[in-house]
């Protein structure tokens, strides 16, 4: 079967959705069949721009390429996911943030320009008429599904998969650090993570690992470490490599992952492949489907104060973090999460 992965991308920016369509590919190709990933640069600034990538997928032709007939498309991200065709699948990372589960919120871009409430209405209008086209609709996590249903009134299935070299990861002696693995960026919290150091009564350490979207945010955070006194007990990885950050979660005493309405969020399963209990937020969305309060790691309010509390609940007492970890990659286990399910799901 020849199958295209339909997905857009942020030019000199890579993150999880990027590594799902990668994951994706590899797996259809190695049960034999021609997979490719078209992917459409995007840019979301001026706001008329998403219109043009909006019009841009709708015209697009994939039923053939090269003379032969293209027979799935299966469409990932917003707008790479309103391309017509026959036989379309979908598998949603997300819809577009700032039109929804953003629009109110302080981190939205959208909504600060005069045209905003006109380019959201075309999205959510878009959404709402094309998305149905699709033969099958699955979403990546139920924190997805459940958005699609609130905003657009439109069924899905959840469907879950493993992170990237699920198999190397592994638990080792604890170390006296927190890990926070993710690439640095407003919606991933790590300045709320600084403030709630400067709060904690224990002397925590922190190891954050990952590349920041703009170095301008790169220097705000180092700033404000230093600002609140506390860039001696932070140590910036920057980019590690994955033998590298397999090590850093299996020496972890636990990890922070603490960022605002996560679509799925990797983290939250390599910690529990690694045998380490997470710390993360209310409102921390698909992280939520797995961490368990207490058992296999904390919920915290999503302030300072809270992240620092539950940070030093998780510092005091090494065996109880062990055993919550323990109990995280027991529950991974227990959920039967695989390539192989995810495959049959979408070509079934």
């Amino acid at each position: 079967m020849r199958i295209v992965i339909a997905t857009v991308q942020v030019p000199f920016v890579r993150g999880g959705a990027e590594i799902l369509a990668e994951g994706l590919r590899e797996v259809l190709q190695a049960q034999g069949h021609e997979a490719e990933i078209v992917t459409i640069p995007f840019k979301w600034y001026p706001p008329e721009r998403i219109l043009d990538h909006m019009l841009i997928c709708r015209l697009l032709d994939l039923t053939e390429s090269s003379g032969g007939a293209v027979d799935r498309v299966i469409g990932l991200k917003f707008p790479a996911y309103l391309i017509p065709h026959t036989h379309k699948i979908l598998w949603i990372l997300h819809q577009h943030k700032a039109a929804y589960e953003l629009w109110d919120h302080p981190l939205n871009d959208l909504s600060q320009f005069p045209n905003s409430s006109k380019i959201r209405s075309a999205i959510h209008q878009a959404d709402r008429q094309c998305i149905p086209e699709a033969q099958r609709i699955f979403t990546i996590a139920a924190t997805v599904s459940d958005r699609l249903k609130k905003y657009c009134g439109i069924e899905s299935v959840p469907l879950y998969h493993p992170p990237q070299h699920a198999e190397q990861f592994y638990c080792a002696e604890a170390e006296d650090y927190l890990f926070f693995p993710s690439r640095l960026a407003p919606v991933k919290r790590q300045s709320l993570v600084l403030e709630a150091m400067a709060q904690t009564r224990h002397p925590i350490r922190l190891r954050l690992a990952g590349t920041a979207d703009s170095p301008l945010y790169a220097d705000e955070l180092r700033l404000l470490a230093l600002k609140l006194n506390v860039e001696h007990r932070v140590e910036w990885l920057g980019h590690v490599t994955e033998e590298e950050k397999c090590r850093c979660y299996a020496h972890a005493r636990g990890i922070i992952f603490p960022s605002l309405d996560e679509d799925y969020g990797y983290v939250t399963l390599e910690a529990m492949l690694a045998s380490k209990p997470v710390i993360t937020c209310e409102d921390s969305g698909g992280p939520l489907e797995f961490i368990r309060d207490e058992q296999t790691g904390l919920i915290a309010k999503p302030t300072p104060e809270g992240l620092a509390s539950a940070m030093d609940a998780l510092w005091s007492d090494r065996q109880w973090a062990k055993e919550l970890g323990e109990a995280g990659r027991a529950r991974y286990l227990a959920l039967n999460i695989s390539w192989t399910d995810v495959v049959k799901r979408l070509l079934s």
